[in-house]
């Protein structure tokens, strides 16, 4: 077995894989050009963050069948072209959670005394003491936004340094958090009443910019603000203006938009301090990552379990094709169920019924488990990691089964407790393969689960259909399908529409303007 290691990987894990008795070839960092050149002869390959692995050296990869990241992103891996091409890629999730909180924590104290800025002055032979004079961080406030691993284990630094840390995590339950010593609350009071905020949650669309101008004008003077999650959470240009203005006293920058940071307006500001992307840079991290990948590619080579895998489920393949239609159905019932649902998850009870009960459910709810988590995970979710991701996060799941329904073949429904709501989403295949919704708690309709929707609660009064539907034409939205269910004649009901283009913010709300709407929602599938 011959495994190439790119990028510089501490010889600790090195060492492991020799002494499995694997074939070892050491390179620095590859070009992809000499790297597309080189993986045919290799069944495995370890890299960390400066090698790039790229659809076409997958492609050259004629024996390759593991890849493992030492380290936590995979962006520089092409996950979808090692998928498709049956080869496993693995990560090392937490291996540098403490070096990320201790960085973290190292500049929030930093930031504090001045102490930067003081260094360079004593070493310009100055000596001003009061220029430089600092604060305490005992009886401050931190709030902390992602209460992941690297989130919990910096509260427990600053609850020992007499801090008060609040948080805001709309996927983490209280329980979890509360063992960290967060209190988890709203992310409006967070803004307000925080002497320091420290960002960790992953870069996604809704992360994007989540600390801009709104957000720091809703904070308290003198704010002091750190980020070491990941460059362009916190609006740059917003936070320069609010340095400029006094608003933020100070703050202290691991990571940027784009790196090395072109925005040197904010980097060089005198109250800005700022370290090279350095998180997990340290000895330790290091090897805790070299360690951990080399442990996996072992495991997966002797016995075909792929550890900490972000792209293959753990069965058969000759079963996974044969369920693959309900694995695809439930999937979207859990996506579903995350763009209806209000609130931070609790529960999700996954009920089994009839036909669906010859396919392995573990995997029916791990696919539910990733439809419901994937838009809020800071790392790529799949068959493997999904339900350890859920149980990070404090959400009970439970699986129930019953042998039979009276009205379908086979049924799943996906039970959704947050701390707001609880909403059953049920859905069925017809035939050999036709995924239908056929319920939303109590309305009974019959909805294809695809592109882009637009659910509707409104009162079961003549006339609110029709007005959907010209409002959707006048701005130029057809609808492809419609499915409709109600409680009673009169009462309520809800309207489903799939629909050929997607429905903007201005007109959702002009929607839900409409007279005997109780209210709406649109999800993509």
């Amino acid at each position: 077995m011959r495994i190439l290691v790119t990028d510089s990987v501490a010889q600790e894990g090195i060492q492991v894989l020799k002494d499995a008795g694997f074939e070892v070839e050491e390179r620095g960092k590859v070009p992809a050009e000499e790297l597309r050149a080189l993986i045919p002869g290799f069944e495995g390959l370890i890299v960390r963050s400066a090698t790039k692995v790229p659809a076409d050296v997958i492609e050259a990869a004629r024996n390759l069948r593991a890849i493992g990241r030492a380290g936590t992103g995979v962006d520089t891996i092409d996950v979808d072209a090692a998928t498709r091409k049956g080869i496993v890629v693995m990560n090392t999730p937490g291996g540098n959670t403490i070096s990320t909180a201790e960085h973290t924590f190292s500049l929030l104290l930093a930031l504090s005394r001045n102490i930067p800025q003081a260094v360079a002055s004593v070493k310009r032979g100055e000596w001003d003491r009061k220029r430089y004079v600092g604060v305490e961080v005992m009886g401050k406030t931190l709030g902390i936004i992602g209460v992941g691993r690297v989130g919990r284990e910096v509260a427990i630094r600053a609850r020992a340094f007499g801090m008060r840390v609040l948080g805001y995590d709309p996927y983490i339950t209280p329980d979890v958090a509360s063992k960290a010593g967060v209190e988890l609350v709203e992310l409006e009071r967070l803004l307000g009443e925080s002497d320091y905020i420290s960002v960790h949650t992953p870069r996604t669309e809704s992360t994007y910019r989540m600390i801009s101008r709104r957000e720091l004008e809703a904070c308290k003077p003198g704010v002091r603000i750190i980020n070491c999650a990941r460059g362009g959470i916190v609006d740059e240009e917003a936070l320069l203006e609010a340095l400029e203005s006094g608003k933020v006293a100070g703050a202290a920058l691991d990571v940027y938009e784009e790196e090395p940071p072109r925005n040197r307006a904010l980097v060089e500001h005198p109250k800005v301090i700022c370290t090279p992307h350095l998180g997990a840079s340290t000895v330790e991290a290091q090897v805790n990552v070299a360690l951990q990948i080399a442990r996996q590619m072992v495991e997966f080579f002797r016995t075909g379990v792929a550890p900490n895998a972000v792209n293959l489920p753990p069965v058969d393949p000759e079963v996974f094709r044969r369920s693959k239609k309900f694995l695809e159905l439930a999937e979207k019932i859990g996506r579903l169920q995350s763009q209806l649902g209000e609130g931070r998850l609790l529960k999700v009870t996954v009920e089994y019924r009839g036909e669906v009960l010859e396919h392995p459910t573990s995997l029916l709810t791990a696919a539910v488990l990733k439809g419901a988590l994937e838009a809020s995970s800071e790392v790529p979710l799949n068959l493997v990691n999904a339900p350890y991701i859920a149980r990070e996060r404090g959400v009970q799941v439970e699986e129930v089964r019953y042998s039979e329904h009276r009205d379908y073949l086979n049924l799943i429904a996906v039970y959704y407790r947050t701390d707001r709501e609880e909403r059953v989403i049920s859905g069925t295949i017809f035939g050999k393969n036709d995924p239908r919704i056929v319920r939303i708690d109590e309305y009974h309709f019959d909805a294809r689960p695809e592109g882009e929707m637009l659910f509707c609660g409104n009162e079961d009064v003549p006339g609110v259909i029709g007005r959907i539907g010209t409002l959707l034409g006048s701005h130029g939205i057809n609808i492809a399908r419609m499915s409709w269910g109600r409680e009673q004649p009169g009462g309520k009901a809800v309207t489903v529409l799939n629909l050929d283009h997607p429905v903007s913010d201005e007109i959702l709300e002009e929607i839900r303007s409409q007279p005997h709407i109780l209210w709406a929602k649109r999800a993509k599938l």
